[in-house]
């Protein structure tokens, strides 16, 4: 009659129903998919990062600021031959150190011709160069250089904290006039990541004397971890997410269709 109000509900195994239980599939499906590609991307990153970086702890602070003493870096595994001006670079000379790694930048390549200084600054083949990554306050001039031709096949190194470094202006009077061989050279520190500060800034005061190095793959390596992260944790998530939505509709119950 016009006056009585009824109640309905929506019959069992429905319409409703069956596409709700095929949302849940489709949802568990993709949540699996995102846990098991997160889980690749994740352990890819870390193990590309392993076979790629190596770690060290620089222990001196002939870097400062670059790198200070203590400071744990990343190093690129590279071969000598693709070094270039101002890179930052890790090496074994038993002429300088016996069995110890140690960290310079390269200055000058075979073929330049260094010394140092032209009012207060580093001269390569007659260019004076812009070190912005000197301490501040610093003169390149408290390293007194002759000039010096590198030879084929050998890097001049400097430290950045050039008062105290040990480096090529410490050897001019070894054979090799302070030079060290490009096979010496194992890594390329790009990034100190203990106290965190980052990637290396580029050596921009190099670049009128030919082209830098290119950044390693650290920063895709970087995205990988992180997108890996962010998809296992979104993907383990649905699970539980989805098993409080269903119980928060199971108490609310079907809705009453309205009284005429």
């Amino acid at each position: 009659m016009g006056g009585e109000s009824t109640t309905r509900t929506a019959p069992h195994g429905g319409g409703t129903g069956t596409a709700r239980a095929g949302g849940s599939r489709i949802g568990q499906r993709l949540s699996g998919l995102a846990v098991a590609l997160g889980l690749v991307l994740f352990l890819g990153g870390f193990a590309w990062a392993a076979v790629t970086y190596r770690p060290y702890t620089v222990p001196t602070s002939s870097m400062t600021p670059t790198i200070d003493a203590g400071d744990r870096v990343l190093a690129q595994r590279v071969d000598g031959a693709e070094v270039r001006r101002g890179d930052v670079v890790v090496f074994e000379d038993k002429s300088w150190v016996t069995n110890a790694k140690v960290v310079k930048r390269v200055v000058a390549v075979g073929g330049d011709t260094v010394s140092c200084c032209t009012d207060g600054k580093l001269t390569v083949n007659g260019k004076q160069i812009d070190e912005p990554y000197l301490p501040e306050g610093s003169l390149a001039e408290i390293k007194n250089i002759p000039t010096v031709t590198v030879p084929k096949g050998r890097l001049f190194l400097l430290g950045d904290e050039r008062q105290g470094s040990l480096d090529s202006s410490a050897h001019l009077t070894d054979t090799a006039k302070g030079t060290v061989s490009r096979d010496a050279v194992s890594a390329r520190v790009e990034a100190v990541v203990w106290p965190w500060k980052g990637s290396l800034k580029s050596p921009t005061g190099f670049e009128s004397l030919g082209a830098l190095s290119r950044p390693g793959p650290l920063r895709t390596i970087e995205l990988m971890i992180v997108a890996g992260a962010v998809l296992v944790l979104g993907g383990g998530a649905y699970g539980p997410i989805a098993k409080r939505l269903g119980r928060s509709r199971a108490r609310t119950g079907p809705e009453p269709v309205g009284a005429r």
